[in-house]
């Protein structure tokens, strides 16, 4: 028995003999009647019956009596999937609209526009969140993997913003690089296509705006707040409307009102929403006293002055705004802070009282400034201040002035005290001695000079700026001084004048417009009297400006200026007093008062008529962040010495300039050429100073 000795081997087990004839081996180790048992057996067939005489005692299932099984009761509450409703969907997405938002980006809507009407604009926006950019070309693999996890990010973005549109049961199928919705082929190259199935838009269904019922102006209030039951549901809506509200309370009298967070509970079975913004109007008041807290500064009666309510008015919160901005706009403050007191609180229909508490610090009150110009006709011009903003409280400025320059040479004392009288009311009281060499006269000047007007500022443009005035000039004057011929003697002439003018402004910028119109007058009745003659006469200048954009990067502009002189002969009139035209903020390619009439020695006298024209364009280059912009442009002018234009003998001049803006407004540099010039005129002029040419 060597299977059951364990020192045997494979060998010993398994003969040579087994090896070589298997079969026979095999059929050694059956036993002879064993053999022949089998070799006697019947065949059987697959369905013969089995011995009846097995020991089987289970039954057949044939046989057993299965009772039928008890039938559960219908759960209404379970629904069932419409299969075909859904694929009804599935391929409504997929022949509908695509909006491309980039090689690697698109998102499909369904084909009826109806049940996804925003479908534009919810594109955009989904575009400025978009977690998904492009990708450098590289292995595609790697490009699939990096938009797959940031397709998972937008797929989460796109459910939100759905949301936000009031699509709550939405869906997203998002296909990264694969085949898409009713496609047979695949894309080609990495890309992620969103398609939205949006479902129904859920609508607001019962509103609660708290006390908001108490206010006395409640249907004006509720009125303001345009969210009504069965509207479309809408998160920027709620934003929205709670921004109106909140607006009409503190425009309406409400200084105390309080808005909290607005609540939205969502109704799936009913597609509602259910809004809740807990609204508090606090009372309706009307404006009391404005109270200084630093009343030797800036008092409290001048702040009152500053502002454009009265104690009795209706608290508007725009008003109160007003009032802090106007009071930085004084440069006699860095910080400002307003708080609202309650005076007298609301009783019945009687209205309460608030007083406005200003807190200011003060800023730095002494200024030191400077300006550098430059003309290649006019030369060079250096001007210098130093001013005191304060120095006569409240807002009494006194400000010490000088100017250097190749043709002119000043100094002057200037006194002027803001918000005069009124809101941005401004009395200005200048004296100043000058002396003027120019191409047209050499003047000897003292003057003294009052205003009174109303003008813009930088924070506050007026459609409308005004100011009257007084001059009181003595001056001496002759023509220029010319190696050519010894110098004529001064001629003195005293003037006596009440100069006004009117300018409307449409534009959208006062130092640098884009749009719109400018349209001033001035009208200055004077008074001259000079070697015993005295002469009456008016001196009347109308100038418009007009600017378009036309693109992003052209702004085209026009300029247009009319003046007369009428009442006396021209040799009644002291040369400064008379009008020129040429230089950089005249006709650009011409000398400083280099245009009109001249005399025997080629020196200009100036007019009694002046007509101005000037084109431009404002070509943004995109260079240095958009600040650097090239103007070409052409300039007209004539001056004649009877009192209307003399039309026939234009000057022209033509040039191309660029602009830099700066944080205080352009630097401009001109460089012009005369197209008709004199027998004096240089070929080129160039011309450097801050701010547009008009």
């Amino acid at each position: 028995m060597l299977a059951q000795d364990p020192g045997a081997s494979l060998e010993d087990l398994i003969p040579d003999s087994a090896v070589e004839n298997p079969e026979g081996w095999a059929e050694q180790g059956v036993e002879p009647e064993a053999r022949e048992l089998a070799e006697q057996a019947p065949d059987l067939a697959p369905d013969s019956p089995l011995d009846e005489d097995v020991a089987i005692t289970v039954p057949w299932p044939d046989q057993m009596d299965i009772p039928e099984p008890e039938r559960l009761p219908r759960d209404e509450s379970i629904q069932f999937a419409d299969l075909d409703e859904e694929e009804d969907e599935l391929g409504a997405v997929a022949a509908g609209e695509v909006i491309t938002l980039g090689p690697e980006l698109s998102l499909g809507f369904p084909a009826d526009e109806e049940s996804f009407p925003m479908r534009g604009e919810f594109a955009k926006r989904f575009e400025s969140l978009s977690t998904i950019e492009e990708l450098q070309d590289g292995d595609t693999d790697d490009n699939i993997a990096q938009l797959s996890a940031r397709a998972r990010e937008d797929e989460a973005l796109l459910a939100e913003l759905l949301r936000v549109y009031g699509y709550y049961d939405a869906q997203v199928i998002r296909t990264v690089g694969g085949i898409r919705p009713g496609r047979e082929e695949a894309a080609q190259g990495p890309n992620v296509r969103f398609d939205i199935v949006p479902g129904p838009r859920y609508r607001f269904g019962a509103i609660d705006l708290g006390q908001l019922d108490q206010a006395i102006d409640y249907e004006s209030l509720r009125a303001a707040f345009e969210i009504q039951p069965g509207d479309p549901l809408s998160s920027d809506k709620i934003v929205e409307e709670q921004f109106d509200l909140d607006r009409a309370l503190g425009e309406t009298g409400y200084p105390f009102a309080a808005i909290d967070a607005p609540e939205l509970l969502i109704d799936h079975a009913r597609t509602e929403g259910d809004l809740t913004l807990p609204v508090q109007p606090n009372g309706k008041y009307v404006f009391g006293e404005v109270v200084s807290g630093m009343p030797d500064f800036l008092s409290s009666e001048h702040l009152a002055t500053i502002a454009r309510f009265d104690p009795g008015d209706t608290y508007k919160r725009s008003l109160e705004t007003d009032l802090r901005q106007a009071i930085l706009a004084t440069g006699l403050v860095s910080s400002v802070t307003i708080r609202k007191r309650e005076v007298t609180p609301p009783s019945g229909n009687q209205l309460g009282e608030v007083a406005l508490d200003v807190d200011m610090t003060e800023a730095e009150l002494r200024t030191i400034a400077g300006a550098i110009g430059y003309g290649s006709e006019e030369g060079y011009r250096v001007e210098a201040s130093w001013e005191h903003r304060n120095f006569f409280p409240p807002e009494g400025a006194l400000r010490v002035r000088g100017i250097v320059g190749t043709q002119e040479q000043l100094a002057g004392v200037t006194f002027r005290r803001n918000n005069f009288g009124g809101r941005d009311r401004i009395l200005n009281v200048d004296a100043y001695a000058s002396t003027i060499d120019s191409p047209a006269f050499d003047a000897r000047t003292v003057a003294f000079v009052a205003t009174y007007s109303r003008s813009s500022t930088l924070l506050f443009q007026k459609p409308i700026s005004w100011s009257v005035g007084f001059e009181a000039i003595a001056t001496g004057e002759r023509p220029p001084v010319t190696d050519d011929a010894p110098p004529e003697p001064r001629q003195t002439y005293f003037v006596g004048a009440l100069p006004m003018s009117i300018l409307y402004d449409t534009t959208d910028d006062l130092l640098d417009p884009t749009e719109g119109f400018r349209l001033g007058g001035r009208v200055s009745p004077e008074i001259s009297r000079s070697n015993g003659t005295e002469s009456f006469y008016v001196r009347a200048q109308v100038d418009a400006s007009y600017y378009q954009q036309v693109s992003d990067t052209v702004v085209l502009a026009g300029r247009g200026r009319l003046g007369s002189i009428q009442g006396t002969a021209i040799e009644n009139i002291a040369p400064s007093r008379r009008f020129y035209a040429g230089g950089g903020g005249s006709v650009r390619g011409y000398g400083y008062r280099k245009i009109g009439p001249r005399n025997d020695q080629g020196d200009p006298t100036g007019g009694r008529s002046l007509a101005e024209l000037a084109f431009e364009a404002r070509i943004k280059t995109g260079f240095f962040d958009g600040a650097l912009s090239v103007v070409p442009f052409i300039d007209a002018g004539t001056v004649s010495t009877s009192t209307t234009p003399d039309f026939e003998t234009f000057r022209l001049g033509a040039g191309v300039g660029i602009r830099y803006q700066t944080g205080f407004g352009p630097i401009r540099i001109d460089v012009g050429a005369p197209l008709n010039p004199g027998p004096d005129d240089s070929p080129v002029a160039v011309y450097v100073s801050l701010g547009q040419a008009f």
